[in-house]
């Protein structure tokens, strides 16, 4: 019996991806038939702008090879274009004659570029961005021509001016609105973003209404003439001001269309044999054009397809997380505001952050990112949960991990998220089916997850949320691809790359790293800065010159900020070991400045909490203590135990172990942040297991222990080696942390350096090679010598400006 006959009018992405949610609820169900205008397999459309740029090729973007079509035995007809639908007798027809019987139609027609209507607009030159084909005609009018215009300053106005920047013309973007990307971004925000692109090499005119574009005698555009009266040179206009559906076929066979074809819940339309998804359709009132609505129109018109018949399409609440040339935007809700709501904002222009979250009705109902984009899925969820959000309020601005222990950033946020929470928002892919995958497939790597389930392979956006999802499912298993994994958005160079060449063409500033490296943005961004600062300052200790800009504020302020914006401040107490006049001292500087909280620390030191920022210096100065570097990526703090001296279970004298530790390391800044601990006897009572370097005292001497985590996945050390004397502990000990300082990529836990180059390497170059630990050793101590405290200076008067508060607006 044959089967029924499904046409698919469309090869773009809503289309297919109709189809692989199909094939996979009823594989066999149909015999399908896809025509496509263009002359391709299905591609990622979101990727253009990589190919403009010259980072990827057409082949890197293609998401359904011909092969899968053929696997699938679908009958494919490219470059054909469907001019007649005809209804009575369920036929499709194409220009040239090809003629397709249905049993069920699929239209996912897609949109059509907006072209001004002004003179000039069919003038050669003038043309807009919206298939692979007019990212081709930009490639090669850039070889020939010098000057362009981009018309349209939203998300594919500023990709378009990008690539052509790359590709070496003069580009200027005009843009109607006050601000870029006025659809997603607030006023602030859009201007933080033309700041960092004209820095970039980007000129923009805003404001400006194009009144016509000029040409000359052989018809090619040669500039562009605005409704004031002046004009600017274009030998190549690219017109990205909007995009329109796709219904002309729909409406000419008699379906009803409104500014898109109608459907219902189920995308049907009014012919129930024939269902719409995608940028052609007009659902509620509501046209979507980003991709994720697609996707889940996609979903539910392929559950009926399949006559299950339960699914249901209600609209889409929107987000938005761009990465516009390196920069992270992030835009959800209603984040303009209105006059009953409330904004919360968190302005660093100087840091590249931006942050506006706006409640009403004690929900949030809107969020605004730039640069910092880390919590803007759990923002966004927040958002469409309609969460009463009054016991979150004073962690809402600092993100998800402030709710936990904050030193578990990366993992808390995957770990926290739901089977169902949604991970990839191009792609429409949930942790579920990511953590899913991972198991059953067995995959390992990112680029597998990639491959298996499209996460992760459209705008790139949520790479390492799933990283942070296959290391919490598969533990030491997981495999990351440094050579695969670009340090940020600036550039296409891994972590291991420019460690290298840093060490091998002794490089000692940014600019020379950006310059040698071809960095695309030309003063980095808040991801690159603090990587590429530790890369130069561990290779070339004394040489590289630190630059506090480059930091996060808590190494650049040497205090911890708070929730509400204050600080807290945390003394140095070697060993956990204080006296009677600096208890004295602290007591009177909480007294003298109204510190609301002192608290003892898991680490075993004091905590001043609640301290103004006007008042850091002034503290600093009464305490007359050193810092103790609990803020940053550094050496934190050395626990110990009371040990031989004092208990009557100890075999070593582990306080005094702990306190020339903690001399000797102190200032050791490095990839992420570092806890020791020294236990006087094997009842371990400092907690030596889970620390980077835990150390616990035997009789014959001391077992060394390095790779332990103890934050919300605890991770316990692996035992190194066992030493006989205290000097010993100090060279094994040093040495390691220098291999790790040395090698470890920036934001690598111990535990992930460990299982990236394995137990068995670390061994040998610390513990079998005796010249190359005391060589390790003597680079550490080196590197360390002659540090100055950084309270000293601040009393001094250095960095004055870092002591005005961030202004947070409530």
């Amino acid at each position: 019996m044959s089967k029924p006959k499904l046409v698919v009018i469309g090869n773009g992405m809503a289309g297919i991806r109709t189809l692989e949610e199909l094939l996979q609820l009823a594989p066999d169900q149909y015999d399908i038939t896809v025509f496509g205008a263009e002359p391709h397999p299905n591609y990622n459309r979101i990727l253009l702008s990589p190919v403009l740029a010259g980072e990827q090729a057409f082949d890197d973007i293609i998401l359904n090879p011909l092969s899968w079509y053929a696997d699938h035995g679908i009958t494919l007809h490219l470059g054909k274009t469907v001019t007649q639908i005809d209804r009575r007798n369920r036929v499709v027809r194409a220009a040239d004659g090809t003629e397709a019987a249905y049993d069920r139609l699929l239209l996912a027609t897609g949109s059509s570029p907006f072209i001004l209507p002004v003179p000039g607009k069919d003038l050669r030159g003038v043309i807009s961005y919206r298939d692979i084909f007019d990212t081709e005609t930009m490639i090669a009018t850039a070889q020939l021509k010098q000057h362009a215009v981009v018309i349209g300053g939203g998300l594919l106005g500023l990709e378009a001016a990008n690539g052509l920047k790359l590709r070496g013309m003069s580009v200027t973007v005009v843009h109607l609105g006050d601000w870029l990307l006025d659809k997603q971004l607030d006023i602030p925000a859009g201007k933080l973003l033309q700041a960092s692109l004209e820095q970039r090499g980007l000129q923009f005119l805003l404001a400006h209404q194009t009144a016509e574009i000029a040409g000359n005698a052989a018809g090619e555009a040669v500039a562009v003439r605005f409704k004031n009266g002046t004009e600017i040179p274009a030998d190549l206009v690219v017109m990205a001001v909007g995009i329109r559906p796709n219904q002309a076929l729909a409406e000419s066979a008699g379906l009803y269309c409104n500014r898109g074809i109608v459907v219902s819940d189920a995308l049907q339309t009014f012919d129930p044999r024939i269902y719409a998804v995608g940028e052609c359709v007009n659902h509620r009132g509501t046209a979507y054009g980003l991709v994720a609505p697609l996707f889940e129109m996609a979903k539910v018109c392929a559950n009926h397809l399949a006559h299950l018949g339960i699914g249901q399409y209600k609209g889409s609440v929107l987000s938005t997380k761009l990465k516009v040339t390196g920069i992270d935007l992030f835009s959800a809700g209603d984040f303009m505001g209105c006059a009953d709501s409330e904004d919360i904002v968190l302005s660093d222009p100087a840091g590249g952050v931006y942050k506006k979250l706006v409640i009403k009705d004690d929900q949030l109902v809107g969020a605004c990112l730039y640069g910092d984009t880390t919590d803007g899925a759990w923002y966004f969820k927040l958002l469409k949960e309609g969460r009463k959000i009054n016991d979150l309020r004073d962690h809402l601005m600092f993100g998800e991990s402030s709710i936990g222990d904050a030193g578990t950033q990366g993992q808390n946020r995957a770990m926290a998220m739901q089977d169902s929470d949604e991970v990839c928002g191009c792609n429409g892919v949930c942790k579920g089916n990511i953590v899913k995958a991972i198991k059953d497939k067995g995959l390992f790597t990112v680029d597998d997850v990639k491959k298996h389930t499209k996460a992760a392979s459209s705008c790139g956006s949520c790479t390492g949320l799933v990283e942070q999802i296959l290391m919490n499912t598969l533990g030491s298993s997981f495999q990351e691809t440094p050579k695969t994994k670009a340090v940020c958005g600036c550039t296409d160079h891994n972590h291991g790359d420019v460690r290298r060449v840093i060490r091998e063409h002794h490089l000692l500033t940014h600019q020379a790293v950006y310059q040698f490296m071809e960095w695309r943005t030309p003063n980095g961004c808040a991801t690159c800065r603090p990587a590429i600062n530790y890369y130069l300052l561990s290779t070339w200790p004394k040489e590289a010159i630190d630059d506090p800009q480059s930091r996060f504020i808590n190494e650049r302020a040497h205090a911890n900020i708070q929730k509400d914006g204050t600080f807290s401040v945390i003394p140095q107490m070697k060993g956990g070991v204080t006296n009677a006049s600096e208890l004295r001292r602290i007591a009177d500087v909480a007294d003298k400045y109204a510190i609301p909280m002192v608290k003892v620390t898991g680490g075993q030191r004091i905590d001043l909490l609640g301290v103004k920022k006007e008042d850091l210096v002034n503290v600093w100065a009464d305490l007359g203590m050193q810092s103790g570097h609990a803020y940053g990526k550094s050496i934190r703090t050395v626990k110990t135990c009371v040990g031989s001296e004092f208990c009557r279970f100890g075999t070593q004298n582990s306080t005094q172990m702990g306190i020339d530790l903690e001399t000797m390391l102190a200032n050791m800044w490095s990839p992420h942040k570092v806890k020791l601990a020294v236990s006087g006897c094997p009842r371990n009572c400092a907690e030596s297991g889970i620390k980077d370097v835990g150390i616990i005292a035997v009789d014959s001497g001391w077992e060394l222990y390095v790779g332990g985590n103890g934050g919300i996945k605890t991770e316990v050390a692996q035992f190194l080696c066992k030493v006989k004397t205290a000097e010993e502990v100090k060279e094994y000990s040093g040495a390691f942390l220098q291999l790790y300082r040395e090698e470890a990529y920036y934001l690598d836990r111990t535990v992930h350096y460990i299982a990236r180059v394995g137990l068995d390497y670390i061994k040998a170059r610390v513990v079998d090679d005796s010249a190359n630990r005391k060589a390790l050793h003597e680079r550490l101590l080196f590197s360390l010598e002659g540090l100055r405290d950084p309270w000293a200076e601040r009393i001094a008067g250095k960095q004055k400006h870092e002591f005005i508060p961030l202004k947070v607006l409530a």
